[in-house]
């Protein structure tokens, strides 16, 4: 996705020697386990990120990183379930409602799941985000 929704994309690309595209193909192509649950209530480490794409956290983290941001930290890939700080290399956005800490509900994941990317459009983004939000 990039731009916005996945400011270090272009970074990611230039730490692997990929274009752009390539990284969203390369980050795509496989199911990732989540190995386990934590930093934030929903947040999943997920193993088995390709090691041609495998980028350092950033120096400084950010302190503000909007729900639902995939990112790359190291060897292990993310999703950021809500609102809130991190220092991964963002490189794309889940439209999904992955928890809701208001309503205590467990994530839509457990460790031990397996979670694939599906590359969309902006306007497929926002077509799923609408129908989240209506939920």
């Amino acid at each position: 996705m990039g731009g916005e929704s996945g400011p270090d994309l272009s970074f990611v690309a230039e730490h692997a020697g990929r274009k752009e595209r390539e990284v969203i193909r390369i980050h795509s192509s496989r199911d990732y386990r989540i190995y386990m649950l934590g930093f934030l209530p929903g947040f999943p480490y997920l193993g088995g990120l390709d090691k041609r794409i495998h980028t350092p956290r950033l120096t400084t983290p950010r302190t503000k990183i909007p729900a639902g941001s995939v990112g790359i930290g190291g060897e292990q890939t993310g999703i950021y379930p809500m609102e809130s700080p991190g220092g991964w290399q963002l490189i794309g956005r889940t439209p999904l409602k992955l928890f809701d800490v208001k309503q205590a509900e467990r994530p839509l994941y457990e460790a031990g799941d397996t979670i694939r990317f599906i590359p969309i459009t902006l306007e497929e983004y926002h077509k799923i985000r609408l129908e989240q939000e209506k939920r």
